[in-house]
């Protein structure tokens, strides 16, 4: 059977069973908690501010030629570092029950050290706290959300084996900082990304492209900083501070693309290698990477003629360390993508590399619906499968989902967005029905931000942000009436429609055309 027609059959059998779902108003659970999502170099700006140095996003986005698609930077983004209140703002309206936002390392420490802690980044993220809290909205911080301090890359970075004590020191600042108001921590965000992207290729700073090595001495750091972060908190931080700490993942349902065997395992090794590297040492009893990704990594190497197996072996104190050393987990997960195995792989990678010691082809079916952003399709059945997988592989531990959403070319009525939050929150609700323990859903974005190589041409905001503008004006689009509605009502309703308005009507005729509803 080809891989379209697998995939219409299986997306038939899928639709027929949510048809029920989908026309009638479902509830969340008790309890269920609302949010949105965002990091620092997206929507801060204040690049050069109050004593705040450079990260390694700093330097890639100068770079001549620009690596990101418009030539655009983060250096004024949002401008959430002097426009915070107005964040604030739009929080409350929104009823958001946590805001999930990163604290940019090289602006509380500007060389990466404790010796030299800077105040202004302190202030600032006093202040942002402080009023989130006024105003009823519990902080959820990301500690590292991919912006590294120039001087540690400078060092290795993540391969350089003591940027786990380096991290170490990082947390206890704002442990000591924010620890007596902040009571959610999220220690790393998508490792993944971190080692594949910018440290297995040149897709994302510091692009060292080092992919079958890089990779994996930056995997096996990621996963020792975060353990060191968890048990200083554990130990120093968590009796009379009373929080959770956890770590965000990223997952991307993998589904073969036919009934073979071999597509089978070749699905099966690519959730390996993307977040069973990263979810398995934490949150399995037997700890370690799993048997799988070490198998065929030391296989591929000795081929190669390596000494030893090209990912770095996690010590019996080690593993020990890493396993267990999450409170929660953190879920980002958007889109699904299609897998095989085929003779012809031979050859279609670099060797040695990740996608070569994976053995698997990754591919996206063509006939689900394609967001502004390449990577991104709506397929919500694929989301249910996710989650039920990772709550059977990992002892149903409490989920929080910390990055969801859709991106759009821009304007006002997001419909295709809207029909994507509702479908995954009812994917959501199904999962949470079959017995998944997921206690909370954060949006990605509550405002448009920087998105990383595709600057300001990917939209994810339920807010549009006028980046043309010197005020960044702010313009709520039909999404956020009904994101607010759903998280006011605790309803899924599929019917619901806002009546909205303008106090000032835009100026742009194009954004005129947009409102169409009038309260």
């Amino acid at each position: 059977m080809s891989p379209s027609i697998y995939s219409f059959l299986f997306l038939q059998l899928i639709s027929m069973n949510q048809v029920a779902s989908k026309s009638k108003v479902r509830s969340f659970p008790e309890g269920f908690v609302f949010g949105a999502s965002t990091s620092a170099y997206q929507i801060e700006g204040g690049a050069f501010d109050d004593g705040k140095a450079l990260s390694i996003w700093d330097v890639a986005s100068h770079e001549k030629p620009s690596p990101i698609k418009d030539g655009s930077t983060g250096d004024v983004s949002a401008n959430s570092y002097h426009f915070y209140k107005r964040d604030v703002e739009i929080m409350k309206d929104l009823g958001l029950d946590f805001y999930i936002f990163s604290v940019s390392w090289p602006r509380i420490l500007p060389d990466g050290f404790t010796n030299n802690v800077n105040k202004g980044g302190i202030d600032f993220y006093n202040k942002l706290i402080d009023e989130m809290i006024y105003n009823n909205i519990k902080p959820f911080i990301t500690m590292y959300h991919w912006d590294l301090p120039v001087q540690l890359q400078k060092l290795g970075g993540w391969t350089n084996p003591y940027i786990a004590d380096w991290f170490k020191d990082y947390a206890s600042v704002l442990f000591e900082n924010f620890g007596d108001r902040v009571k959610h921590w999220i220690t790393i965000n998508g490792p993944s990304e971190i080692c594949n992207d910018g440290y297995g290729s040149d897709l994302l700073p510091p692009t060292l492209n080092m992919t079958g090595i890089g990779g994996y001495m930056c995997a096996k750091n990621v996963l020792l900083a975060h353990a060191s972060a968890y048990h200083l908190y554990d130990e120093m931080y968590r009796e009379h501070q009373n929080g959770t700490i956890g770590i965000a993942l990223n997952f991307t349902w993998f589904e073969p693309t036919s009934d073979n065997p071999d597509d089978h395992h070749a699905t099966w090794d690519a959730k390996q290698f993307l977040f069973g590297a990263y979810a398995h040492p934490i949150f399995t009893k037997e700890g370690d990477f799993p048997e799988e990704f070490k198998r065929s990594v030391a296989a591929k190497s000795a081929e190669q003629g390596f000494k030893r197996s090209r990912l770095p072996e996690l010590t019996a104190a080690e593993v020990t360390a890493i396993r267990g050393s999450s409170d929660f987990l953190g879920f980002n997960s958007y889109t699904t993508k299609m897998v095989y195995r085929d003779a012809s792989i031979e050859g279609m990678y670099p060797v040695p590399s990740y996608m070569d010691d994976m053995g698997a082809v990754i591919v996206k079916d063509s006939t689900w619906p394609q967001s502004q952003s390449d990577w991104l399709q709506e397929v919500p059945w694929g989301f249910y499968k996710m989650l039920q997988e990772v709550s059977r592989l990992y002892d149903n531990p409490p989920i929080y989902i910390t990055e969801n959403g859709w991106s759009t070319s821009g304007g006002l009525l997001d419909e295709d967005r809207i029909r994507y939050l509702r479908n995954y929150l009812s994917a959501l609700l199904d999962a949470i029905d079959a017995g998944c323990n997921v206690q909370g859903y954060s949006v990605r974005s509550m405002i448009d931000s920087f998105e990383w190589r595709d600057g300001y041409t990917a939209k994810f905001g339920l807010y549009e942000v006028d980046f043309s503008n010197e005020d960044r004006s702010r313009t709520p689009r039909k999404s956020a009436f009904i994101y607010k509605e759903i998280i006011r009502s605790k309803l899924l309703d599929p019917h619901y429609e806002p009546e909205v308005y303008l106090e000032e009507v835009p100026e742009n005729e194009e954004k005129k055309d947009d409102y169409i509803y009038k309260k």
